[in-house]
């Protein structure tokens, strides 16, 4: 190659890594807004209403008839064992 041919790549290379080089910093500063955003979306209070929720009971039966000790919890949370023990 002559000297002026190799000049002119040289230069080509230089202006094709610092159109690689400005890419890369252009898409991290906009990736890195993103990512600020939208941790800021996630920090953001929750108003009630906006979110969903799933409120169904996995296994709705077990509900159905109180077992003996859940019996028993609310009795002793009611004071009948109280009662039991005035009268």
């Amino acid at each position: 190659m002559t000297g002026a041919t190799a000049d002119y790549a040289t230069y080509i290379t230089y202006a094709v890594l610092i159109l690689i080089f400005a890419t890369a910093v252009w898409f991290i500063i906009k990736k890195g807004k993103q990512n600020i955003a939208d941790a800021k979306d996630d920090a953001a209070p929750k108003i009630a209403g906006e979110d969903d929720i799933g409120g169904a009971a996995q296994n709705p039966e077990q509900f159905a008839e109180p077992d003996d000790d859940a019996l028993d919890e609310m009795g002793a949370l009611l004071g009948e064992d109280e009662e039991e023990l005035k009268a």
